[in-house]
């Protein structure tokens, strides 16, 4: 084989200046592979040492401390970051599974579906601040107080496209001989939609739900301007609520030692959340590839 190689590339200049750009190409995406893991793994080192000291009992359990104070913990922050991240959750899947639903069975033949994808893309793309200012302008500002559901409405807004592209793109890959025999047992469309190609891909839908939950999961800008931030544990959602993306970032700017400790603690927390949520999510669709 490699005497082969030798030869064609003595004898075609056209195969040996192909080679050459295929090597190049090969050695490019590789430096840009072994740049990106070095810089996923120095963040990772970093945040495990300066946060893991931060990890104990009393951050699970103790409310965040006043300015100045010892001590303290980030329990109000994790039970308002969960309340807020599930509310979304629960608006976001139904609206994303069943849009998802509807373009991949109209997609193709309707204007309205095909101007719904569009904005589906660029919602994808939108910047999150952007996002929960159009909250704040249409919620908070007429209920004239900030609270955990405007978070929740922030966010959801942010986990929809994402739910809905990967539902529509999991559909796109049941076997249209699937649907065919359906039909010809006399189903209707509705029911052949959301028991035979929904329930086929649900591995999938279900990957998506999660990647939306990880995507959500740390977004700092639309909860400043929604949910605000909340110095005591409250579970009422139409009130100022505490969560980890804004304590994080108020801890992180602070000038007490306290704080950013805690502040490395939390952001320790969330990423590998979101890193067990990405596993997970991976691990799900590939059992569903194998299966």
């Amino acid at each position: 084989m490699t005497d082969t190689v030798m030869q064609k590339e003595q004898i075609n200049p056209v195969y040996r200046k192909r080679l050459f750009i295929h090597r190049v190409g090969i050695a490019l995406s590789f430096l840009a592979m072994v740049l990106g893991l070095f810089f996923l793994m120095w963040i990772l080192f970093t945040l495990i040492v300066k946060g893991v000291g931060a990890i104990d009992l009393a951050i699970f359990t103790q409310t965040t401390p006043a300015p100045g104070s010892e001590g303290g913990g980030l329990m109000n922050a994790i039970v308002g970051s969960l309340l807020m991240v599930g509310a979304a959750t629960l608006i976001s899947t139904p609206i994303g599974v069943f849009a998802g639903v509807y373009l991949a069975e109209y997609g193709e033949v309707s204007l309205f579906a095909k101007v719904t994808r569009f904005v589906t893309d660029i919602m994808l793309s939108a910047p999150s601040i952007v996002i929960g200012l159009f909250i704040y302008a249409i919620y908070v500002a007429n209920v004239q107080h900030f609270s955990g559901w405007a978070g929740s409405f922030a966010i959801s807004l942010i986990a929809i496209p994402v739910v809905v592209r990967t539902t529509d793109n999991m559909l796109g890959m049941v076997p249209t001989s699937l649907r065919e025999a359906a039909f010809a047992l006399g189903a209707p469309r509705w029911r052949v939609s959301t028991f035979v190609r929904l329930r086929a891909v649900k591995a999938g839908v279900i990957t998506g739900v999660l990647l939306a939950v990880a995507r959500i999961s740390g977004e700092t800008a639309p909860l400043l301007f929604t949910a605000l931030n909340n110095q005591f544990y409250s579970a009422n959602m139409n009130a100022p609520m505490a969560n980890l993306p804004v304590v994080i970032y108020q801890f992180a700017m602070s000038p007490y030692e306290n704080w950013r400790a805690l502040a490395w603690g939390g952001a320790l927390l969330i990423t590998f959340s979101v890193l067990a949520l990405n596993i997970l999510s991976r691990s799900l669709f590939n059992q569903k590839i194998n299966h």
